[in-house]
């Protein structure tokens, strides 16, 4: 290929990934949003109402996440069949997918409810937790609709079909809205249910976004004829166990990156209400940012999955470097408005002149790492495009668990940081993640070229 024909593919290359990843990073930043929504209409109810917001999410998260985490390999096996060109094996992968939703479902909502007698003894600030407690108990119901979401979102987007999910999460953001305003504050004839209410608000809204998703993909499967309809709905214990082959080391490592946060969160729950309040504002704004690599990832899986599907390795390698490129370029950007605008940024989700005072100084850290978080997020989703989910699990259970997680808490507990030590730990941990999967998806890149006569070995679908 020449330098013209390389240019001309670059371009190509950037405006689909453009197409792809604008809807996606829009659905990213409106999943975000509704947890931001929370924040700010229980904001008002003060500093321990925020922290059990916080500390509720946390809890249910390090389950839920992990449930979603198991069907994270249809992104690669949904895109590499649609590249393939072969719409039924789109199809029997979302059935299977199902299937495992309904094994996994029950199991995770139970482990989420056992949390709940279990925080009594974690040394948890009681205030907060006894406002929590409710929030988590509400927010599980919403677990079966979460996993149907995230069954349909893979498969739409792993052919492309991007923009309903964007329309989903953002209308989901107007009902989100509206129920945290009739259950949090009693409107409507609806009762005052504070921090609960703002769980049960979440719960309505995430069914509403699987009931969205389902409906979506019947009627265009109607329009178009593509056989959704007529798929067997017999379950395939092989297809099923090759899912979870590859999604449980995806899985793994969500739980293990938002495990570390929630592990953080615990941390800064057994400090005063306004640390933890100010964690919980900073951590808020730094996953807003971490969306559009986040969604970046989501959009770089699905090209280069498609491109393997197709036979082209050199397309899948230069999808993922263009989505790295567009991540780091935004987190830059990121990190350089929270060193300007820190607490401007954060009056947005409190009037507590000490939560915004120590949520600013929590900020600059944040704009450390914000870079690096970008890299390891983008790099994740190039590698699961390409079958590899075994590489980003390894890397956050060293570069977050043994590393950035312990400096944390040495420096809060015995180095007498408080929650600032706890933010240095976390950039540690995201700045050695990214350096690690950066070097990861560059030897993946250069190994999709070599191999191209072989390509095939490396289609994960079946």
């Amino acid at each position: 290929m020449d330098r013209a024909d390389e240019a001309d593919g670059a371009r190509g290359e950037l405006g689909g990934m453009l197409r792809l990843a604008g809807p996606v990073v829009a659905a990213e930043i409106g999943w975000m949003a509704m947890g931001i929504v929370d924040t700010i209409f229980v904001g008002r109810l003060g500093a321990e109402a925020i922290g059990a917001v916080s500390l509720g999410n946390a809890l249910y998260f390090a389950g839920a996440i992990f449930a979603m985490g198991l069907l994270l390999g249809l992104d690669a096996l949904v895109s590499q069949a649609y590249g393939a060109g072969d719409r039924e094996r789109c199809h029997r992968w979302l059935i299977q997918g199902l299937y495992l939703s309904v094994v996994v479902c029950p199991v995770a909502m139970a482990v989420m409810w056992a949390v709940d007698p279990l925080s009594d003894h974690l040394g948890l600030n009681p205030v907060v937790l006894k406002q929590a407690k409710p929030y988590l108990r509400a927010v599980v119901w919403g677990t079966p609709a979460l996993l149907v979401y995230a069954a349909f979102r893979r498969y739409l987007q792993g052919m492309g079909l991007v923009k309903p999910i964007m329309a989903a999460l953002l209308s989901a953001n107007v009902v989100n809205a509206l129920m945290d305003w009739m259950l949090v504050y009693g409107k409507l004839g609806a009762p005052a249910m504070g921090v609960a209410g703002a769980a049960w608000a979440t719960t309505v809204s995430r069914c509403y976004m699987a009931g969205f998703l389902v409906v979506f993909a019947l009627v265009h499967d109607a329009r178009t004829g593509r056989g959704l309809v007529r798929s067997s709905l017999k379950p395939d214990l092989a297809a099923i166990g090759r899912l979870f082959a590859i999604g449980l080391p995806a899985a793994t490592h969500i739980l293990l990156e938002v495990g570390v946060f929630a592990t953080a969160t615990t941390l800064a729950g057994m400090l005063d209400a306004v640390s933890l309040a100010a964690h919980h504002v900073v951590l808020d704004v730094a996953s807003v940012t971490f969306m559009v690599p986040l969604g970046l990832a989501n959009a770089g899986a699905i090209r280069v999955g498609q491109a393997i599907g197709r036979g082209e390795p050199t397309a899948a390698g230069r999808a993922g470097w263009t989505a790295l490129a567009l991540g780091a370029a935004f987190m830059a950007t990121s990190g350089a408005c929270m060193v300007a605008f820190p607490r401007s940024i954060a009056g947005v989700f409190t009037d507590d002149s000490a939560v915004i005072a120590t949520a600013a100084r929590l900020m600059l850290l944040a704009a450390a790492f914000q870079l690096f978080d970008g890299l390891q997020g983008v790099a994740t989703g190039a590698l699961r495009g390409a079958g590899d989910t075994h590489t980003p699990m390894v890397s956050s259970l060293v570069c977050y668990w043994a590393v950035g997680l312990p400096t944390g808490w040495l420096l809060c507990f015995r180095g007498d940081r408080g929650v600032d030590g706890l933010w240095i730990g976390l950039a540690v941990g995201l700045l050695a993640a990214g350096l690690v999967l950066l070097r990861a998806w560059s030897r993946k890149a250069a190994a999709l070229v070599r191999n191209e006569p072989s390509l095939a070995a490396v289609e994960v679908g079946g």
